[in-house]
Parts: structure tokens; sequence; C-alpha cells
């Protein structure tokens, strides 16, 4: 997916201020397994997903707790960071070999300063990613197990092709054996 594609897929603008976002834009290359973004840091990137697969988790004293996969066309940011610069409570690692469109904040905040259309694709951005968390916690507090999977399968069916089945129950808030019995109930 090009940048631009991102760009106008979340806000369409000019093409004077598209060119001004994608001038700020590096495209970058990591390994499956690499972390992206570290918890207890302030991460002075965000990205945009090319080519690749990352979750999001944090650890607990237990075990790690996934909450949150991104794929092709999907912002990868912590949140903490880019709204507060803060050091924020997650982990990203890649999943698979991943093509990223890298935006140093800094520089983004300064076209925001300057460009009212870049301005209101920030604020877009935000409220994208605002949306998908709230869903993501009504659906935690409100649906079941089973429900919960088969909003995956119905919203995301290639996810479960692509993600091992750990992190998917991780994801669902259940253990595996839990997830194994989930799947063979639908079958």
């Amino acid at each position: 997916m090009q940048i631009e594609d991102i760009i106008s897929r979340l806000q369409p603008m000019s093409a004077a201020s598209s060119d001004a976002l994608t001038s700020i834009t590096t495209l970058v290359s990591y390994p499956k397994g690499h972390v992206l973004l570290k918890a207890d840091k302030i991460e002075p990137y965000l990205y945009f997903i090319r080519k690749g697969l990352v979750r999001a988790y944090a650890n607990t004293v237990d075990a790690q707790v996934t909450f949150w996969f991104g794929c092709e066309g999907d912002a990868v940011l912590s949140m903490k960071s880019y709204v507060a610069d803060e050091k924020g409570y997650e982990d990203i690692e890649l999943l698979a070999d991943s093509e990223l469109y890298q935006i140093r904040t800094e520089d983004l905040r300064a076209l925001f300063a300057t460009d009212i259309h870049i301005a209101n694709w920030g604020r877009k951005l935000i409220e994208r990613e605002l949306v998908k968390t709230e869903e993501r916690l009504i659906s935690m507090q409100f649906k079941t197990a089973t429900e919960r999977y088969q909003d995956l399968l119905l919203t995301d069916p290639n996810l479960l092709q692509r993600v091992q089945l750990g992190y998917i129950a991780s994801y669902l808030g259940i253990s595996q054996v839990s997830l194994s019995r989930i799947r063979a109930d639908i079958k």
C-alpha cells in the first residue's frame, strides 16, 4: 500500500498538503520479531504499515497480553507518546518482515502548525484510533469470548491465517485451550 493511498483513505486533502506530508515520510524495513516501539520510552516516530503485520502487547507478571494487531494501511504508534510526549506502556512487535512509512512526530507537529489540512488529517487519525480503542473496550466488557471470536472471523478472517493462535487467544482474553474449544464448537 502506498503512502498516498493511506493518507487519502484517512482524510482527502490537496495535492500540496499531501506532498508536504509525504515529504516527511521515510520508507523503512525491519525483520519479523523486531520490536518497533518499546514500553517505558517516549517514541519519537509513528508509522504506517506498507507491508507486514504487527501486534501491540503489554507485559504482566505472568505473561504478555496482546491487545491490538495492525496490518497493511494501519497506523502504528504509541498514543501516549504521540499525544502527551510521555512514555508508552506497550511494546509493538513485527509478526512478519515489514515495510513501514516512518514519520517523525516533531516534523508532523510542525506541519500541523502550518497547514490546516494536515492538522485536520492528524485529528482524523486520532479520532479513528480512539474509535477502534472504544470498540475494543466495549467488546471486552460486554461480549463473550465466542462473540469476540465470531466478530474477528467476520471483520478480519485473514488475521486468523497470519497470526499464531497463542496471540489470538491473548487478544480475545482467553486461554489457547478455550480458543480451541470455541473453534471446535463453531466448526
